[in-house]
């Protein structure tokens, strides 16, 4: 029974992940559990859509196109573009240009440095909680991930650039005259 139960829990999280509608009366039996006051009487959350977005920490629009990445990479826009790759990749495969190099295993840190520090070991300016920033990486996986941890130590204006290195390069090869 306790087995159960557990599993219809985990349905329940998996759909307030997922920002789907959640109706708990399709997953417990009346009676089983009491509801709590902020359920209604159809077991049925009475917003569910606000009630999942207050924990979500992405904005919905987190996404940035090749276009909008290169009108900031001529300074028609500006954001500080960091490229959370390692060292090595970025030499064999190269960068886009005028990124700041900060490996995803060290965004945490590195986002909690002073401002120096910060300059002295990745090379560029420190990014502040209101500044843009724009990450990325070779396929657009590693990039969702420092956005999220960003976007959870508070810094408000965060965005990635899911094509990562992949398709920066191919569409600077095919554009290139």
């Amino acid at each position: 029974m306790a087995h159960r139960i557990c599993w219809r829990v985990a349905s329940v999280s998996s759909r307030l992940w997922r920002r789907s509608p959640v109706f708990l009366d399709n997953c417990f039996p009346r009676g089983q559990i009491r509801l709590p006051s902020f359920v209604n009487s159809q077991g049925r959350f009475p917003s569910t859509r606000l009630f999942v977005n207050r924990f979500s920490a992405t904005p919905l629009s987190a996404d940035v196109s090749y276009e909008e990445l290169k009108q900031i990479v001529d300074g028609r826009n500006k954001a500080v573009i960091i490229d959370v790759r390692e060292p090595w990749e970025l030499r064999e495969y190269g960068a886009i240009p005028g990124s700041i190099n900060v490996p995803l295993g060290q965004i945490n840190t590195a986002l909690r440095l002073e401002a120096e520090e910060f300059l002295e070991k990745y090379g560029g300016k420190m990014p502040q909680l209101t500044d843009s920033i724009v990450f990325t990486c070779l396929a657009g996986v590693r990039s969702l991930i420092a956005l999220e941890t960003a976007n959870s130590m508070g810094y408000k204006s965060v965005q990635h650039y899911p094509g990562g290195w992949q398709e920066w390069m191919t569409l600077e090869q095919k554009n290139a005259p």
